[in-house]
């Protein structure tokens, strides 16, 4: 989903049966180009897979060995899904690339630091690989780009340049303004109060 100059959706169980969902959210900030354009959502039905030394990897966005996914993208970027078994796995980077690893549940060494579930390991940048290690099965997230140049903002759930520019976004999602459109969904809307500049002082 690329937000552009502003975007809703609703995050729902698919089905009411389906019991609990475990997901991981990625925000990517959009470059001064495209982040004024139209919002957009694009569902990916079968990202490309890879068999690893010891997993598997499924590319989310970007291009990891030779698979290169389908999805939107306006800064040069990767995400991947690592499905790890239990041994080591090398895997290629790309030098010009930053990277960092999320584990999302087991527990993965990186040379010989482990990382748990909640922890992100910044790998830095200008390696052409990577080692890992996992005693049993374990699943990860690689996220690496180009390193982004610009300055961002963010508060709640709006993502800018300036604190005027925060301040333009509440007061369009505050007055259900049509710059983020609406949503046919059966939760209610999030509202927020102001944000803490905006508020008066005593």
């Amino acid at each position: 989903m690329s937000s552009g100059h502003g975007v809703a959706h609703s995050e729902e169980n698919p089905g009411r049966t389906s019991g609990e969902l475990h997901g991981i959210q990625l925000w990517v900030a959009q470059p001064s180009n495209t982040r004024d354009g139209p919002g957009e959502f694009v569902h990916l039905a079968e990202p490309p897979r890879i068999n690893l030394e010891n997993g598997i990897a499924t590319v989310l966005v970007g291009e990891f060995a030779d698979a290169r996914s389908t999805a939107r993208r306006d800064t040069d970027l990767v995400g991947v899904e690592l499905d790890l078994h239990r041994g080591d796995t090398t895997i290629g980077l790309n030098p010009t690339f930053e990277y960092a690893l999320i584990v999302v549940n087991g527990e993965v060494n990186v040379g010989t630091v482990p990382v748990r579930p909640g922890q992100l390991a910044y790998l830095g940048s200008g390696a052409d690989e990577c080692r890992f290690n996992s005693s049993h099965s374990s699943r990860a997230m690689l996220i690496g780009g180009v390193p982004f140049d610009e300055r961002l903002f963010m508060w709640w759930n709006f993502v800018a340049r300036t604190q005027d520019e925060i301040s333009d976004a509440w007061r369009a999602w505050a007055t259900r303004d049509e710059r983020f459109g609406s949503v046919a969904s059966p939760f209610d809307r999030i509202e927020v109060s102001a944000p803490p500049w905006m508020l008066p002082t005593r």
